[in-house]
């Protein structure tokens, strides 16, 4: 592997980010911003790593969910509570444009690396941090994971079985929606400082408002009827019908239509045509009320009927389905080849390893996958090189612990 990044590509091609942080929501923003070019730095504690390391699944002791939420980047060690780990760490401030971390609020600035100092060195630099709770409030000390903020955030009370306990889905997705925002402000506030000359940024990102952001209606439907939203199951609580159906041949599908003309397309791919202009399901409103009785009429047309044959039936009339896919499946799956959503990507351990390819896609100045995360310090050399740092100097922060 380099130690050096690729030929610079992508619209963020000149971008240069610092990553500091551990786990997922806060590397996995640096990461997308690594997709579309950006030059992203992760510093890690020497001899320890980021936490993410040491999550499953692992191939010879190898985390192979590091190799993917840490694409992209270049991999240094540093210790920044100790005074030369400082030094270096303001060195590399000076020549970076974003700085992304996580640790709980106010650890930097007792580190010595308070907003006002960090400006003082780049007074552009624009600062993501990212916390359970924000900076602020009488939470901001405390540190969480995504099951705190989805649980906090109202998504798990609304997940589950009607009469089932709340339930968090298979993974940390208020990670995910914590690094797509962490992606968007960065870029929020890039914008300002480019296009409107405005000085830099500090983001100021709480992982538990950001799953409460997603849930759109869930504040107002409050705020203006009292209501308090329940869990469900796989109905959907604004349209009709909408629900999984397991086939005859133990297979399962969603079907969902909101829009009327999709209604009465669903109806004809299960031959109920006739129940098109029933009064009883004419708009999404009246259908609403009688969604047990729509979520019947389906479930007996998918008793009867295949996979293979459903999918075939809504395919002809334009019917809103689709099949629940495992991750095998959409590896096999046709779109998903045709579109190389996932992708092989270059692997200083595996040689090839093969992930989801870059999201959303760009026709003029596309991005695309460096490598895989690397070991632990793979770049440091190279990183304090090019920060000016002789190879005596190099060897002797190696000696002391600093990198």
């Amino acid at each position: 592997m380099t130690d050096t990044p690729a030929e610079t590509f992508g619209p963020l091609a000149g971008l240069r980010v610092l990553d500091i942080a551990t786990i997922i929501a806060a590397p996995f923003a640096a990461s997308l911003l690594a997709d579309f070019g950006a030059e992203v730095t992760k510093f890690e504690i020497p001899g320890q790593g980021d936490g993410l390391r040491a999550f499953p699944p692992f191939r010879d002791q190898k985390s192979l969910w590091w190799k993917v939420t840490n694409r992209g980047k270049r991999y240094g060690t540093l210790d920044l509570r100790r005074p030369e780990g400082l030094e270096v760490m303001k060195r590399m401030i000076a020549n970076t444009d974003v700085l992304i971390e996580n640790f709980r609020a106010g650890t930097l600035a007792r580190w010595g690396l308070d907003r006002e100092t960090l400006w003082q060195i780049n007074p552009n630099l624009v600062i993501l941090r990212v916390t359970a709770f924000g900076q602020t409030g009488p939470r901001a000390s405390q540190g969480g994971f995504a099951r705190i903020f989805e649980a906090m955030g109202g998504l798990t009370h609304i997940t589950g079985m009607a009469d089932g306990d709340p339930v968090h889905p298979g993974y940390p997705i208020a990670d995910a929606f914590g690094g797509l925002f962490g992606a968007f402000s960065v870029m929020a506030a890039l914008y300002g400082v480019v296009k409107n000359g405005t000085r830099g940024e500090e983001i100021d990102l709480a992982l538990t408002e950001a799953t409460f952001r997603l849930l759109e209606n869930l504040a107002i439907e409050y705020d203006q009827l009292g209501q308090v939203r329940q869990r469900d199951g796989n109905t959907n609580q604004y349209t009709a019908p909408a629900n999984v159906f397991r086939t005859s041949d133990g297979r399962y599908v969603t079907v969902t239509g909101s829009t009327d003309s999709m209604f009465a397309a669903n109806m004809r791919a299960i031959g109920r045509a006739d129940l098109i202009e029933d009064p009883r399901f004419r708009g999404n409103r009246d259908r609403m009320q009688y969604r047990d009785e729509l979520d019947a009429i389906f479930r007996a047309y998918m008793d009867s009927h295949t996979l293979e044959q459903t999918l075939a039936d809504f395919a002809r009339e334009g019917g809103a389905i689709g099949p629940i896919y495992s991750v095998e499946q959409i590896f096999e799956d046709a779109q998903v080849q045709a579109r190389e959503v996932v992708t092989p990507v270059p692997d200083e351990d595996f040689g090839t390893v093969r992930m989801q390819n870059v999201v959303p896609r760009m026709t003029n100045n596309p991005g695309q996958i460096r490598w895989a995360a690397k070991s632990l310090g793979a770049d440091t050399d190279a990183i304090l090189g090019d920060l000016g740092y002789s190879p005596e100097e190099i060897a002797a922060h190696r000696a002391n612990g600093i990198i």
